[in-house]
Order: structure tokens, then C-alpha cells, then sequence
């Protein structure tokens, strides 16, 4: 018998805390685990009030959500799964729609879309971004386009990128004018923080 339960994660904390948020399917993405999503809002804590947040791959919205219910003022989500668009607009549904902008399409292409609406509202942002791991078919070139989408990032809109990634894969040092700040595994994921020199 097929099993149709419904895969879900709560809002850890602020507002929006315990509201339950919808998964997608886990053939079309991967949910962060609660360990890797508690040490980011540890690490930022009080930073991502009233910031703005930009959640590349952002599958069922939860790290933008979560981002959102702990003061965060304004949301990007990047996405374009169609099944995990409509989950992704259901859960934002849940919280406060006119904080959150949904960009959909491929997210190496969209880039501009976000760089563009930062640019014309004179935004920095946070910039979490989620590849599907490149060990998934079709996904072996995940990491290149994810360096090369990096280096197109303006640092004057940019607060800080953070990258979720597998841990067998080392982030340089550099790329283009970012550097890495701190990596920190959690088994077989890992976070790598970047920012520019002109944020530190």
C-alpha cells in the first residue's frame, strides 16, 4: 500500500514558531537538517533582523521561513521545481505573503532577476544557498555553476553568503571577491560562510 503521508518540519522559533511547514517530494529536494538550520540562526542570531534573505534552491522555503519568523524583513525564494513552487507558496501562505517575493525558473538564470531587484531597491542581503548535492543524476556540475553564479554576486548587495553543501566538497579559499570566513560540518553536510572584504 502506497503510503501519501505528508512529509513535514515545524518553525523553529520567533513568530511564526510551530507553524508546520509542507516538504516536497524527496526525489525533488532535500530538507536542511534542524542540527544545520539551529547553528545558522545561532551564527546570526540578532544579524537577520530586519535584513533582507535570499534563499536560492529554496525547495519548501524553510530556511527563508524560518529566516522570516525570527525578524528577518524580506524574503527572495528561488526555485523551479513545479511541485515544490506550489508546496513553497502553500507555506509561505502560512506566514506573511507580502514579505516574501517567489522568483521561479532555474536559479543560475534567475540570478539576475534577484541582483537586479536588490540593485533597484538598494538591498543587501544574506544569500543562503542549497544546491541538490551533486552526487544526484544530472546535478554533476552543480558545484562549477554555483562558484561561477557566486562570482557574478555584487559585493555592495551582498551581506554574507552561506553555501549548504556536501562536506567531502572543499569551497576555495576565494571566489572571485569573497572569501571564506568559517566551514562547520554536521556530518555528511556541511556550511560554508563567505563574505567580501568590504563587509567584514
Amino acid at each position: 500500500m502506497k503510503n501519501n503521508k505528508k512529509l513535514t518540519k515545524k518553525i523553529i522559533a520567533g513568530k511564526y514558531k510551530g507553524k508546520t511547514l509542507i516538504l516536497p517530494s524527496k526525489t525533488t529536494t532535500r530538507s536542511s537538517k534542524a542540527i544545520v538550520l539551529e547553528s545558522f540562526f545561532n551564527t546570526l542570531q540578532f544579524d537577520i533582523v530586519d535584513a533582507v534573505f535570499v534563499e536560492v534552491f529554496s525547495g519548501s522555503g524553510s530556511i527563508g521561513l524560518e529566516a522570516l519568523s525570527r525578524g528577518a524583513k524580506k524574503i527572495y525564494f528561488m526555485e523551479k521545481d513545479k511541485d515544490a513552487l506550489r508546496v513553497l507558496k502553500q507555506n509561505i501562505a502560512l506566514t506573511d505573503p507580502s514579505s516574501c517575493e517567489v522568483i521561479s525558473g532555474d536559479s543560475f538564470v534567475t540570478i539576475n532577476e534577484v541582483i537586479s531587484r536588490l540593485t533597484r531597491n538598494k538591498e543587501d542581503a544574506y544569500i543562503y544557498i542549497d544546491p541538490p548535492f551533486s552526487i544526484r543524476e544530472g546535478m554533476e556540475d552543480i558545484y562549477e555553476k554555483m562558484i561561477a553564479l557566486i562570482k557574478k554576486l555584487p559585493q555592495e548587495r551582498v551581506r554574507m553568503i552561506i553555501i549548504e553543501h556536501m562536506s567531502s566538497l572543499k569551497i576555495p579559499q576565494n571566489i572571485g571577491s569573497y572569501s571564506t570566513l568559517k566551514t562547520k560540518k554536521f556530518g555528511k553536510t556541511s556550511l560554508t560562510y563567505l563574505q567580501s572584504e568590504n563587509m567584514e
